[in-house]
This record gives structure tokens, sequence and C-alpha cells, in this order.
């Protein structure tokens, strides 16, 4: 689960770690009288979406006055964002974030991760702060310093010394940069965060250390037990899609081609949209239905697929482990009915009761390709979204 940047900065200020102060606006005259409060001679207006990029798209502004602050703040609210994350589509912005400007001395990155690989969290440091950290990574790989920290040891005092060497920060800074990680490092593991990223994290002209950016992703996994960040979700940022699948218990993501998935088993599913691109196709969707998917799983599923106007062909790919390949086709046979799906539906069941499950399909009297290979079954469906 994603948080906007000023959930992100309330949740840091809790933990210690400093940032600018700041306020939300969802109107021009907040913004103006946020601008007010803050009593800055420059104010910062920041739109608030779930995506980077938002300061190369327009969405972050400065103001030198109150005035100003709620000029930024009527450009910017309402404006469909494009961002190199967003997409063509944009972000519709909403909300936005008014902070008091900082005098800016160097910008640095910084993030704490989980790196499954070792086994341990990863703290990833740069002095290359401001820019797309992929970039930074593909053309100066030697600016990027990251340090390892085993879950049970936690992070280490030497471990924060050797990143304020890497991010070339003097005595003070340094004891400032123990503090903040510390703090940052704390949040990670108690909130169970999976992402924490600080671009920029700014040295002052004061010499103060401060995350002018913040961004926060959750493990959705361990939501049940932080009530307080789950309140934090904002489904007008989530794809309608994805949000109708949660609510549901599907585990959905909407892609850009045009041949629509159901597959039971988040591998299954990964290797058929594999299969679908090696045959030359584009997938529409990862949608998996589960182990235990029944009739209204299934129809639900074929609701979901269908509210994407590029889908041009279904592909329904089911081992039946589990769930009976008997009822996926009963499922099948009446999603397709009920709802008059017009587009090619290509088949594919194997494992428990499959015979049966084909047999249903097949005196079904609904225009349904089978096939036996998951090769198989994705050329049919590349072929049919094609219209061949």
């Amino acid at each position: 689960m994603n948080v906007h940047e000023y959930q992100a900065k309330a949740l840091f200020r809790d933990f210690g770690v400093a940032v600018p102060e700041g306020e939300l606006a969802t109107t021009p005259a907040e913004a103006e009288a946020a601008a007010k409060r803050l009593g800055m001679p420059v104010v910062v207006v920041k739109a608030q979406v779930h995506a980077g990029g938002r300061g190369k798209g327009g969405g972050i502004q400065l103001a030198k006055s109150p005035a100003e602050a709620k000029q930024r703040a009527s450009e910017i609210l309402g404006m469909t964002l494009v961002t190199h994350q967003t997409g063509p589509e944009g972000k519709l912005v909403r909300k936005v974030y008014v902070e008091a400007g900082s005098e800016i001395a160097r910008e640095l990155y910084l993030a704490l991760t989980l790196d499954r690989a070792s086994e341990s969290f990863a703290i990833i440091a740069s002095t290359a702060g401001g820019m797309d950290i992929e970039e930074v990574a593909a053309k100066t790989p030697e600016k990027i310093h990251t340090e390892f920290i085993d879950p049970v040891a936690g992070l280490q005092g030497f471990q924060i010394r050797k990143i304020a060497r890497a991010l070339q920060l003097d005595a003070a800074q340094s004891t400032r940069l123990d503090a903040f990680l510390r703090g940052l490092y704390r949040l990670f593991v108690e909130k169970d965060a999976s992402l924490v990223e600080i671009n920029p994290l700014v040295v002052t002209a004061q010499g103060e250390l401060l995350a002018l950016d913040g961004k926060l992703n959750f493990d959705d996994n361990a939501l049940y037990r932080h009530a307080d960040v789950a309140a934090l979700r904002d489904p007008e940022e989530e794809d309608p899609r994805e949000r109708a699948a949660k609510e549901i218990d599907l585990a959905y993501v909407g892609l850009d081609g045009d041949v629509g998935c159901m597959v039971n088993g988040a591998g299954l599913a990964m290797a058929t949209l594999d299969m679908i691109t090696i045959c030359g196709g584009r997938p529409a969707n990862f949608l998996d239905a589960g182990g235990g998917a029944d009739k209204d799983k299934v129809k639900e599923a074929f609701k979901l697929i269908l509210r994407d106007p590029n889908v041009r062909a279904i592909l329904v790919n089911i081992f039946g482990g589990i769930v009976r390949c008997d009822l996926i086709a009963e499922g099948v046979v009446a999603a397709a009915g009920d709802l008059g799906v017009s587009v090619p539906l290509v088949v594919r069941l194997q494992g428990t009761n499959a015979p049966e499950g084909r047999g249903i399909l097949e005196n079904s009297g609904l225009d349904i390709t089978p096939a036996e290979t998951l090769r198989e079954a994705a050329e049919k469906a590349v072929a049919a979204a094609r219209g061949k």
C-alpha cells in the first residue's frame, strides 16, 4: 500500500525524522491560509498523487507569497498530472501540500528497503539526489552505496558512519544522520514498510538534514496489525479495477495489453503472462483467482477483465488442484452467458476433473475455444486478439 507524501512526512515526524513544516490543502483558499501560517518567504506547493516525477510534470511550484500560493494551488488542483510513473492517462490532483521552503546546499538520496536475495534490509545512499536513481545506477553506479542490515542485529553505528562517509557529510552532519537513520529504520521495522525513499534528502545552508520528499510503501499482508497505517489508504489513487478486486479477494493488476487473463495461482499466472508475450501478444492484466475460486468468483473475475475496453480476447488457464475443473467450467459457462461475453474466449483446463470440465464447456453451446497446453492456449488467445 502506498501513501501520499504528506502522510509519509507525518509518520517521519512521529519517528524523529526531520522534515520541513507543511500543511495539506484541498482548495486554493486553504493553500493561501497555510502559506500565511507557515510565515516563510518562500513556500512550495506540491501535488499529492501516488507517483514520482511530479516536478517535471508541473506538479511542484514555488510561491513567494500567500497570494501566489493560492494561484499556484489553483493551477495544480484539478489538473491531470502526467509523469513517467502515471502513464499517459495521468492522475487527477485532488489535494496539495504547502511546505516551507528550504535553503538547499546539497541534494542526496536515501532509501531503505528489503533485499530478498541477501535476506536482509538494505540502505541505499547516493550523493546524486534529486535524480532518478535508476538512471544513476545505469550511468554512474559508483555513486550508489548500499549497506545490508541483518534484521536480527539491527542497524549498527559503524554502518551509519560508512553511509555518512559515502554521502560526504561532515562531523556535525554525521551526528544528525545517526538520529535521522535510526528513526527511519525504526519506522521501517515497526510499521512493516516495504520501502522508504527520500529523494532528495537535503543538507540545508545551516547544515541541517531534511527529508524534502518522502515515499512510503507498506506490506499489504501486515496491514491487519497496523490499523493506523491502513486508515491512510486513498482509494481514489488506486486503479478502480484493482480496488474492486481487493473487495472480493482477487489479486488483480491492470496491464496495457489486449489479452485478458484469468488464472488460478500466482506462479501459473506469471507463466501465462510470459507465454502470451513469447507468442507475440500483450497481456491485459494479471488476475489470480486463487485456489478457492467458485462460480461467483469466476463471474466477478470476468467482470473485472471486461471492464478494460482494450481486451480483445480472454484466456482462462486453470490447474485443478484445490479447485475442481468442472466447477470452474460451470462458472465460466454461467459468467459467459450472464455477462454476454462477446470477445473470443480460450479455456485451458488441467488437473482435478479436467475431462468433466471440458465436457461442460463443449456442451454449453457457447463459442469457447479449448486448449490442451499452455503454449497452445496462448497462441490461440493471441491469434483471437488479432482477429485471426
